[in-house]
């Protein structure tokens, strides 16, 4: 059973339908109690960093995921600010984030990009994924995934990076440490490629 944290935030509905499509069960709530009977989570996002956390805090849900993820080892996987916030803290806010992946979001530095709109990244680009991840078995990275965002997720150790895109440099688009996975695309706005990102994630 995947468990989709809902705290108000993210295409929760594309999300579900994508996991209806693929006849994989899925549970949609913003219940501690019945989120932490799930297999594994996945944290969509959509707004500011401190936002989101400050939700997720009210609804009583980080100390479950504390306990499920970190605890007893269970796998999760944030998109998009539900990437940014598996960080410690955030150019964006003033508060911590889960901290499940020791690192900083910073904002992207506009001055190194050579194209108008500059900011936010905006549209499809191509990744460069590492090798040996299944996350990404059936990916055409080329074609690559759907971005909107203008802060990226600067992890603490280039180990924890799987995938990269090329926006004004290098920038780490998709994190893994052990059980939590993080990308900053939108899988469920990315057609075939978001398809087995899902699927992926649900087998492994």
């Amino acid at each position: 059973m995947i468990g989709i944290v809902d705290y108000g935030s993210g295409n929760i509905s594309a999300i579900a339908n994508i996991y209806k499509h693929l006849r994989i069960p899925c549970l949609v709530s913003g219940n501690p109690d019945e989120l932490a009977g799930a297999d594994r989570f996945i944290l969509p996002g959509v707004g500011a960093f401190d936002t989101v956390m400050n939700d997720l805090g009210k609804l009583g849900i980080i100390d479950m995921l504390n306990e499920e993820v970190i605890g007893k080892g269970k796998m999760a996987m944030g998109i998009c600010v539900g990437m940014q916030i598996l960080a410690n803290s955030s150019e964006e806010g003033e508060g911590n984030g889960l901290g499940w992946v020791p690192g900083r979001v910073r904002r992207i530095d506009a001055s190194r990009l050579n194209r108008a709109p500059k900011l936010p990244h905006m549209g499809w680009n191509s990744i460069t994924p590492a090798d040996g991840q299944p996350i990404f078995t059936d990916v055409d990275a080329e074609r690559g995934f759907y971005f909107l965002h203008s802060f990226y997720f600067d992890p603490d150790s280039s180990s924890d990076i799987i995938s990269t895109v090329n926006y004004g440099g290098e920038l780490a688009c998709g994190v893994r440490r052990k059980n939590v996975f993080g990308f900053q695309f939108h899988p469920e706005k990315s057609h075939g490629n978001g398809l087995a990102i899902f699927k992926n994630f649900a087998e492994i």
